[in-house]
């Protein structure tokens, strides 16, 4: 029998990771055609490709010929990307240029994930025509990484976004989800940041405006240039601990608000609010409530699961 395939095709780099799982699954349920690539965690799921290998990202485009690519992969650990400039150099700035010259050759409408580190957080919520002055070199690489594919192609969305969360393989794949086990273990008290404003967005949400603009995009050639999409429920990670304490019924008294801004590591911004009006005026976005989301990422992960026959029954 004759599968019927979509014929909207999307390739995903970085479809192994949080965000990238997420961008797969949203295309793949709404009737799009989806391919993912990655690299260390791609077999058997998804297509093992190298993006520093210009062969394999050329052999993979023209093959497939997407009429979307959503770039997810990247290095997006601050202090990572400190001690290791040049690899994140190679994968955030060098490897996004040759994906847009790449998607440009074929005319594939490329989505570009960035990051509200492009902003220094002084003087927040920022437009899409603020001007950038990233703190860290995560920040620097990434808005680097911007400038280059909007280079290498005019039809290109840079979607700026920022700390995510989501379902999570384990903890340590957000910055969001990795205070769980503190939140959970109450027995010693643990210092948590309650200097840096947040805004905890889901991958889920990130997914559906990808998918959205890529559609609005197949309409509407205009649709092109620079985005934001956030959560809007503004909270320091001291906040969020409480919060995931108050889904889970856990006590939160052992947490410790810290308010001096945090010495080590790369400079973060206070405040980096993300202006998502525009969006919201294409009529694009969708936002879950931190508890609803959050309760959802980490059921997997809770310890003692004893308290769930209060909640749900």
């Amino acid at each position: 029998e004759d599968v019927d395939i979509p014929s909207r095709r999307v390739l995903i780099t970085g479809a192994t990771g949080l965000l990238g799982r997420a961008v797969f699954k949203e295309f793949n349920e709404n009737n799009w055609n989806a391919v993912g690539c990655g690299y260390r965690r791609a077999q058997p799921r998804f297509e093992h490709v190298n993006l520093l290998d210009s062969i394999a990202v050329h052999d993979i485009i023209h093959d497939f010929q997407p009429h979307v690519i959503v770039h997810c992969a990247a290095e997006r650990r601050p202090d990572v990307v400190e001690g290791q400039p040049d690899a994140a150099s190679q994968l955030n700035v060098a490897a996004s240029a040759n994906l847009a010259k790449e998607a440009a050759g074929i005319g594939a409408f490329l989505v570009y994930i960035s990051t509200d580190y492009v902003f220094d957080g002084t003087s927040p919520p920022y437009k899409e025509t603020d001007v950038p002055n990233p703190l860290n070199l995560y920040g620097k690489t990434k808005l680097e990484g911007e400038k280059a594919v909007l280079e290498n192609n005019e039809e290109t969305a840079v979607l700026r976004i920022p700390v995510l969360y989501g379902e999570v393989e384990r903890l340590e794949e957000s910055a969001v989800t990795v205070m769980f086990d503190k939140v959970q273990f109450s027995n010693k008290s643990a210092n948590m940041d309650h200097w840096q404003q947040r805004f905890p967005t889901n991958v889920k949400d990130v997914a559906a405006v990808c998918r959205q603009l890529a559609e609005k995009r197949m309409l509407d050639p205009s649709i092109k240039g620079t985005f934001h999409w956030s959560g809007n429920e503004q909270m320091t990670k001291y906040e969020m601990a409480c919060a995931i304490a108050d889904a889970f019924n856990l006590p939160s008294s052992h947490l410790r608000p810290i308010t001096d801004s945090p010495v080590v590591g790369a400079l973060r911004p206070k405040n980096a609010q993300l202006d998502c009006s525009k969006l919201e005026m294409l009529g694009i976005g969708q936002r879950t409530p931190f508890r609803a989301g959050i309760r959802e990422s980490l059921w997997p992960f809770l310890v003692d699961k004893r308290w769930r026959q209060t909640v749900f029954h």
